[in-house]
């Protein structure tokens, strides 16, 4: 028998192997739905139903609580008061955080054209860090975290703050993730990126310097708490002009984190610079795949403003392109945002409402949401077909969350000092979804005063593809339960 007749052969014979125990595992499978309920959601219905990334032994459908917000903070950098505990819903722990921030440097062409200021990135994570990790962070006297509190009187490394805020310093976050059977298989095949002989000291720091993050070179900047005290980790950060996203995972999960990739694309000065764009986040988790999707699109309540919006939508879809980590030929890790198995979109999507100034204000004082939300851009371009089409987002029972006059309540225009800022208002800060598997369990905006909009936070339960083999144990540790509808919504105590 030739070389090459017995390695058809080996392959010949795993390919088989996998699909019969894959058949076993999903007979296997511990979940259940009551049947009277799975037929009015189908989104639980169909947890069962995604692709995997790599072919499992036996496996089973967990859900994961997972907190998404969006934020335009009008050109302003947070001070070190700045309280997001009631943002950040901390009575409510999730189990992912996803925040996602617009202008959060002035959209200047400094910032633009030049360097972008990376000190208000760095502010926020620190105040993000203050709110998740509070219990830990606190000195025993009351007072602040010192990084926190320095932020006022030094430019940190964004860098150095990234790693402060990871649980460990020195563990590399999973490349991939791939069957260990496979990976022993198919090493040459199942590559790591960046390659092991360039990672001077883990993915993490490598991911920051590639991404632009390390622009500062400051004096050392004190550790808010020590890493196994830590709540939460951080998973990445990324900025792009004013656009910020930043991803925090409960640190019993950060080692089913895997494949963490992230993709820019701008939309704003000629198309194509970053002052209007995105940044895309993709990452394994377990066995299943995310793409988180921060976007600021363009501006203006003109009509046909509507159509330029659209035309970015459409750009990030078709350009935003994740490299190609693993060469496994039995893995399917996605490269483009809409092959992902959960994708979340959120963001200042700036589309308004389709109505004079006068006639969006009769209505908002008579709090008729339906009638007003009956003119909303977004809606009018989804239902026709023309953007977002076979994406979902939940029912708006909110005012509109902008513009807003700074630390007030009241709409920009109505009063004489605001006149030439009027704008008409409008649900610019949204969140939308696509894939199965994902349960909104609310959707509502906040009340902070510090920008001209207001925030805007979504909670999901969303279903993941978790291997049985050592995911009790790895759960053990907080309260996580297997999907079903009788734990919806989930309540941490």
């Amino acid at each position: 028998m030739t070389l090459e007749n017995q390695d058809q052969n080996k392959k010949s014979f795993l390919r088989n192997f996998f699909l019969q125990e894959e058949v076993r595992g999903r007979k296997a499978e511990e979940v259940s739905f009551d049947s009277s309920e799975a037929h009015s959601d189908p989104s639980l219905k169909s947890l069962f139903s995604h692709q995997l990334s790599s072919p499992m032994p036996i496996s089973q459908v967990q859900s994961f609580r997972v907190f998404v917000a969006t934020w335009n903070a009008g050109g302003k950098s947070p001070h070190s008061d700045l309280n997001l505990d009631d943002f950040l819903q901390v009575h409510d722990e999730s189990d992912i955080y996803v925040l996602g921030f617009q202008e959060i440097v002035p959209l200047n062409a400094g910032n633009v054209l030049v360097a972008e200021d990376s000190e208000p990135a760095a502010k926020w994570l620190a105040l993000i860090n203050q709110s998740l990790n509070r219990s830990c962070s606190v000195a025993s006297r009351g007072s602040k975290p010192a990084l926190c509190s320095s932020l006022r009187f030094q430019k940190p490394s964004l860098k150095k703050v990234c790693k402060s805020f990871r649980t460990e310093s020195r563990r590399r976050l999973k490349t991939c993730n791939c069957s260990s059977i496979l990976e022993r298989k198919y090493s040459k095949d199942c590559c790591v990126w960046p390659p092991s002989t360039n990672m001077t000291e883990d993915y993490y720091s490598s991911e920051e310097d590639e991404d632009g993050l390390g622009n500062y070179v400051s004096s050392e900047s004190s550790t808010p708490a020590s890493a196994n005290q830590m709540k939460y980790s951080l998973i990445t950060g990324k900025q792009m002009v004013g656009i910020f996203v930043t991803v925090w995972v409960r640190k019993e999960l950060v080692q089913h984190v895997s494949h963490l990739r992230i993709s820019n694309v701008g939309r704003g000065i000629l198309r194509c610079l970053g002052n209007k764009g995105c940044i895309s986040v993709s990452m394994s988790f377990h066995q299943t795949s995310f793409c988180f999707v921060c976007s600021h699109l363009a501006s203006g309540e003109k009509e046909g403003d509507e159509l330029r919006r659209n035309s970015d939508v459409i750009e990030i879809l078709k350009n935003t392109q994740f490299s190609r980590i693993c060469k496994s030929p039995w893995s399917r890790i996605p490269e483009k945002i809409m092959e992902h198995d959960r994708v979340i979109w959120l963001g200042d999507l700036n589309y308004r409402i389709a109505l004079s100034y006068s006639e969006t204000r009769k209505l908002l004082e008579q709090y008729k949401w339906d009638n007003l939300f009956d003119k909303d851009q977004l809606k009018i371009e989804r239902e026709a077909g023309r953007v977002f089409k076979g994406w979902k987002e939940g029912k708006i029972y909110f005012a509109p969350t902008y513009k807003y006059s700074y630390n007030s309540d009241t709409y920009a225009g109505e009063t004489i000092e605001t006149q030439k800022k009027r704008r008409t208002p409008a649900w610019c800060d949204r969140i939308l979804w696509y894939g199965d598997g994902i349960r909104q369990l609310s959707y509502k905006r906040g009340e902070s005063r510090f920008s001209d909009h207001r925030p805007v936070c979504a909670t999901f339960m969303i279903g993941a593809q978790v291997s049985s083999d050592g995911s009790r144990k790895a759960l053990s540790g907080f309260n996580m339960r297997v999907e079903s509808e009788e734990h919806l919504p989930l309540t941490r105590r």
